[in-house]
């Protein structure tokens, strides 16, 4: 299961970032790693606002606004992987490789 975060930069710049179901992001890695200085979850209404999926049924694909997406690295060795379908309740299972291909992510090590 890979679960889909909305998050913002500093500037309010949102950003999504995809990370295993069973763990967290450490936003001081993650905003680290990608060169800013704080990374924080975005409120649900203004996830909502940018991707324009409901909370808990967010999904990478197809998002309202276009937004950088990085990618927790270790997902990629997986062989299949479940990701959000557009709403809450309907997973998708797909190939990370697919999932590599299809969005371009950024690959990241932020898993706590």
């Amino acid at each position: 299961m890979v679960k889909t975060l909305i998050m913002e930069d500093e500037s309010k710049k949102p950003l999504i970032v995809l990370m295993h179901g069973d763990r967290e992001v450490s936003t001081k890695e993650l905003a680290r790693t990608i060169g800013v200085k704080r990374i924080t979850p975005c409120t649900p209404e203004t996830a909502q606002k940018h991707s324009g999926y409901m909370v808990g049924g967010t999904s990478p694909f197809g998002t309202r606004k276009t937004m950088p997406i990085y990618m927790e690295a270790s997902i990629r060795d997986l062989q299949r992987i479940y990701i959000n379908g557009g709403k809450r309740g309907y997973l998708v299972g797909i190939d990370p490789k697919e999932l590599l291909r299809v969005l371009n992510p950024t690959l990241v090590k932020a898993a706590i």
